[in-house]
């Protein structure tokens, strides 16, 4: 076994980021990967020097819209990538998927329903095929870890007002039913594992209303693993205290059989 230290942070503009300083904190995290979404940019404008650390692979998937979206997965383990297009039909730069050992690896930025009932019709597509992906995996034999930004709080415990957002996209009962779905088939909520229902732990806060200062936030970042991975978990965490996006940093640590 190997213990193994996942990130993921949506940045919201992995350049915006980098000008801010903000990415200093990775050069001397302990992480085997880092896993970032809405990177906003092309494989060509993240250069090498990004990071004082140097990993030796790195995995970008852009959109086929410049400035929109993005993801990158940055580890020190080989694996073979992959663009996931069966999943991501509309080729927004939406997932890396990696695997490694006996384990896929998924970092996703999930779509946002708020824009249009389109765009809503567009996300719970996006999910059953994400979640029926997966799935074939899982049959074929693979243990199955992934993290990103969901764009769905779960619980009424994963937002600070449950109530004033009943009926807004991120937090609809379609939107959620689809989350217990994912948990019924099998996958652990890694943080709720750690934490229980630990209350007032959030992962993106509003830039509009100054939400971070008063904590005014909702958990829809995750990490989610295979339900044969469960009694691997060592740790899961929320990292509010780095800034720099609307988002923060997530955590898994596990042992996996590498």
């Amino acid at each position: 076994m190997k213990r193994v230290t996942f990130f993921s942070w949506n940045v919201n503009g992995i350049r915006a980021v980098a000008k801010k300083g903000a990415l200093q904190w990775i050069d001397t995290a302990p992480m085997d990967f880092l896993c970032l979404q809405e990177i906003k940019a092309e494989a060509e404008q993240i250069p090498d020097t990004l990071f004082q650390r140097h990993f030796k692979f790195r995995s970008i998937n852009s959109s086929s819209k410049k400035g929109q979206s993005g993801v990158a997965i940055f580890t020190d383990i080989p694996g073979k990538s992959s663009t996931c297009d069966e999943v991501d039909i509309l080729h927004e730069g939406r997932i890396n998927e990696y695997h490694f050992g006996n384990i896929a690896l998924f970092n996703v930025y999930f779509p946002n329903g708020k824009r249009s009932e389109e765009r809503l019709a567009y996300k719970l597509s996006f999910y059953d095929r994400f979640l029926s992906y997966i799935n074939n995996l899982r049959e074929s034999g693979k243990s199955i870890i992934f993290c990103g930004d969901v764009n769905t709080a779960h619980k009424e415990i994963d937002l600070a007002r449950p109530k004033e957002n009943e009926d807004i996209s991120g937090f609809l009962p379609i939107e959620r039913a689809w989350m217990d779905k994912l948990v019924a088939n099998g996958y652990i909520d890694t943080f709720r594992y750690i934490h229980g229902d630990e209350t007032d732990r959030y992962s993106w806060w509003s830039y509009r209303t100054a939400a971070r200062n008063r904590n005014v936030g909702w958990r829809i970042d995750y990490f989610f693993v295979s339900e044969d991975l469960k009694e691997n978990i060592v740790d899961a965490d929320i990292h509010d205290q780095i800034m720099g996006s609307d988002h923060c940093p997530i955590s898994l640590v596990i042992d996996l059989p590498l």
